[in-house]
């Protein structure tokens, strides 16, 4: 164990922080385990080391209902996130994992798309609260590969990178997914889609359609997504737009 309140080990850590930085040119951080100390510490780390990014991985279990499955309100879970960022210091580099959306999507990709409308109308997640602090995922080395903790549903995962790439936030793309599952093709379609119409991690969105088969949503005005299987869907999409991206059960305008 570490014991982060010493200060010759707040020195040691901060030194190697700055050398990473400097001599071998890393310029952001993800700190491991965040909820395993203070955000106090994790705020020395970063104002002594003033990297252009840090991303925490702030990982505790949802809210869930008798049914197994996680409560529509998850306020509680995303709070959790926005607390640590702001003790952080909300206006510098610091980001969360948004652990929130990553839980939702797993369950209502599975014919429960209502999920991803929240009872304020906006995003469930961290992202509907402070998109600009929400890197958000579909799966990483502990959720998924080879240690599957709490993995995506892997015959839907394209529908949550069309989800990610699409939204606010700091989208995060897997490893496997990129290299390995020969999904290379189909994110780099929503990458460029995203790209193109200059979506960033404060974009506009604007929630259309939420049913347990149809997700379909606007963004800045200049791309529309859609998850789900409902395939009649031409009598909601504005004039003007056209197909840029689809596959199994999701499209992009």
């Amino acid at each position: 164990d570490i014991d982060h309140l010493n200060l010759r080990v707040q020195k040691e850590l901060v030194e190697w922080l700055n050398w990473l930085k400097a001599d071998i040119g890393f310029d952001g951080w993800r700190f491991d385990f965040a909820k395993g100390y203070s955000a106090d510490v994790a705020k020395i780390y970063i104002d002594r080391s003033e990297p252009s990014f840090a991303v925490a991985e702030i990982w505790t279990s949802l809210a869930y209902g008798g049914d197994g499955k996680p409560n529509l309100n998850q306020d509680q879970h995303r709070q959790e996130l926005v607390n640590w960022v702001d003790k952080v210091g909300g206006k510098g580099p610091a980001t969360t994992f948004d652990f929130t959306t990553k839980g939702i999507l797993n369950v209502a990709v599975e014919g429960e798309l209502w999920r991803l409308r929240g009872t304020d109308g906006k995003a469930p997640g961290m992202i509907g609260w402070w998109p600009a602090k929400a890197v958000t995922f579909v799966d990483n080395h502990d959720t998924g590969s080879t240690q599957h903790m709490w993995p995506f549903p892997s015959d839907r995962v394209m529908q949550g990178y069309a989800y990610i790439l699409t939204h606010p936030g700091t989208p995060c793309i897997f490893y496997d997914h990129f290299f390995d599952w020969g999904l290379k093709e189909e994110i780099d379609r929503l990458v460029s889609v995203r790209t193109r119409h200059g979506i960033h991690s404060e974009s506009k969105l604007q929630i259309i359609e939420a049913d347990a088969d149809l997700y379909l949503a606007e963004i800045d005005g200049k791309v529309i997504v859609k998850l789900g299987p409902r395939y009649d869907v031409g009598n909601l999409i504005p004039g003007g737009f056209k197909v840029a991206a689809h596959g199994n059960d999701y499209a992009v305008w």
